[in-house]
């Protein structure tokens, strides 16, 4: 794939007017106050892997309307707490796996909770374990267009609340810090990430890897990959729906998310990614931090260099938190994979362990 999208240099500055509901607070508050009316049912199994130098804990948790949740907490064996902790969300159309298959964060030192995604876990990967009970209307094969004719009924409405309530879930966990607490996920798991990073308001950092879920519109007018053409099949033959479904995805944006995030920040995009175009992803990461309302603020720094290089916001002068974005110029949606991991270590250390 070559370079298809806007010129770098236009890409740092790129700060796109996403169309933000009047209600989008309202409506998420209600969200989450819905979920919360249910208890949290929190239950940690041990489970054996014979990994002995890392502990794992069959998780689950009540999300959406009350329904359980798996996940995998995994943590160094032995260690003393409070320790710091990331939450982790899945890219598309997989789900939490088998217990040993994300070991990293635990062997640097965190708590790790990998949350399955509802629906999902059977198109890669070790698998899923938690179904969605909640139907739809009509819809494309895939996710993005279930429940599209209403926000209130939309998958990710309720992937999204899942999201926060792991949050909620790892903050409760005995022998961990919940004032240290991460997000973090590559893809539709990055997506995530930037949603919670605008409902949760006391995240110590936000880590999203070529995020997903991000300028819906732009998406569907520029890349003809999958997921997003999920949305243009869905128009091709719903043709007098176009209005209504960028309505519905309005209130599921990363970058309205994005604004309302106050937590500092590691991006990572990939310039020659057709999955989720590298523009998609700038507008998220240039609005980051804003505050309501489209256009706010602007980066105070271009990334620097012509290979996989950072541009960074440090916030200075002002209230936005200090973001940073690692870019891969000659990859796909792969993005940096196990280089871009190492960036993540490296940079979360001083924000969560001081």
């Amino acid at each position: 794939m070559p370079l298809f999208d806007l010129p770098r240099s236009d890409l740092e500055s790129y700060l796109p007017d996403v169309a933000e509901p009047a209600d989008f607070d309202a409506f998420w508050s209600t969200t989450l106050a819905e979920a919360r009316g249910h208890d949290l049912a929190l239950r940690l199994e041990r489970v054996e892997t014979g990994l002995e130098l890392i502990e794992t804990f069959d998780v689950t948790f009540a999300g959406f309307g009350g329904h359980p949740v798996k996940g995998w907490l995994t943590r160094p064996a032995g260690a003393a707490g409070p320790l710091p902790a990331v939450v982790e969300y899945v890219g598309y159309g997989g789900g939490r796996g088998l217990p040993h298959e994300r070991i990293g964060w635990a062997s640097a030192g965190y708590a790790h909770l990998v949350m399955d995604t509802r629906g999902q876990g059977s198109s890669w990967g070790g698998g899923g374990h938690t179904p969605d009970p909640v139907g739809a209307g009509p819809a494309a094969p895939g996710f993005l267009t279930r429940g599209v004719e209403d926000p209130a009924g939309h998958y990710y409405r309720r992937v999204f609340t899942d999201a926060v309530r792991a949050v909620e879930a790892v903050r409760a966990v005995p022998g961990v810090d919940p004032a240290r607490v991460a997000v973090a996920g590559i893809s539709q798991g990055g997506g995530i990430t930037l949603a919670v990073a605008g409902l949760v308001p006391d995240l110590a950092a936000v880590l999203p890897d070529v995020p997903f879920l991000c300028h819906y519109r732009r998406a569907t007018e520029i890349t003809d990959s999958l997921p997003y053409a999920e949305i243009t099949r869905y128009l091709a033959v719903h043709r007098d729906g176009v209005d209504r479904v960028f309505q519905t995805l309005s209130y599921l944006d990363g970058v309205t998310f994005a604004r309302r995030a106050n937590a500092p920040a590691l991006f990572s995009v990939a310039l020659m990614d057709a999955t989720c175009p590298p523009s998609t992803v700038y507008a998220a990461f240039n609005h980051y931090g804003a505050g309501t309302g489209a256009g706010a603020g602007v980066r105070t720094a271009a990334a620097a260099g012509s290979g996989a290089g950072a541009g960074t916001d440090a916030g200075a002068g002002t209230d936005r938190p200090a973001k940073e974005i690692v870019v891969y110029p000659f990859n796909q949606h792969e993005g940096g994979q196990v280089h871009q991991f190492a960036k993540q270590v490296a940079w979360l250390a001083p924000v969560l362990k001081g």
